[in-house]
């Protein structure tokens, strides 16, 4: 199974509809400190079955919400249907999108999930598609030192401290046998150093940062914040 065809599936990666709510208000949260001016246009690139994006349209003008994923994309596309302003897309209908034509790009927990090469070719993507001075941030990206037992670390400390332990705990156990661990052995999971990171974006036009806090609870991966270069 490639990555692709597991999230057009039902998954288990959040142990309970509380994890579940937590992650996309903790992300969003965090994100929100990144949209530049509310006439700002807005592309959340793997958005996946996102519950808040409605808080996110709020601090925009426009946002678009595009996942590879024809199941997520009818959630989307039914969720939020009565919002004016948001946009469900495929990734065929990005790479139509004309110069200059977003203001934000945010890639959350999705790097890992690709190939070198769609990396290499999603940021080009991004820098023909942002204005001069638009922005690319790259949210969630694991650290080559860190692996499946860190990040179990970090979910352990999230749930305890959000009422969810118990149920973690017994999330961690499922996951052992989940297709998840499966699909990352087989598909592989993409991980950088920060320097490499800095290096890629810096040779395809973007000004990079690292910065201080990741989006989300996993404080052992980095979010990179790069400003397009005119």
């Amino acid at each position: 199974m490639s990555w692709a065809e597991y999230w057009n599936h039902e998954t288990s990666l959040y142990v309970n509809e509380r994890h579940r709510r937590l992650h996309y208000d903790l992300v969003t949260r965090d994100v929100l400190k990144h949209v530049p001016t509310a006439a700002a246009r807005v592309l959340d690139y793997g958005c996946g079955d996102t519950l808040t994006a409605r808080r996110l349209a709020r601090a925009c003008s426009h946002l678009m919400l595009c996942d590879a994923a024809p199941r997520v994309r009818a959630h989307l596309l039914a969720r939020y249907a009565d919002q004016p302003n948001i946009t469900v897309i495929t990734p065929e209908a990005l790479r139509a999108l004309p110069p200059m034509a977003l203001d934000l790009i945010i890639v959350n927990s999705v790097v890992q999930y690709l190939s070198r090469a769609q990396f290499m070719e999603l940021l080009d993507l991004a820098h023909a598609t942002l204005a001069p001075g638009g922005r690319l941030l790259l949210g969630d990206i694991v650290p080559r030192w860190v692996g499946p037992s860190r990040d179990a670390v970090e979910l352990i400390k999230f749930a305890a401290g959000n009422g969810f332990l118990l149920p973690a705990l017994v999330g961690l156990v499922r996951s052992f046998f989940s297709a998840y661990r499966r699909t990352r052995e087989r598909a592989g999971f993409l991980r950088f150093d920060e320097a490499e990171i800095v290096s890629l974006l810096s040779e395809r036009g973007f000004q990079p940062h690292r910065q201080r806090h990741n989006i989300g609870h996993n404080a052992a991966r980095m979010t990179f914040l790069a400003v397009a270069a005119s």
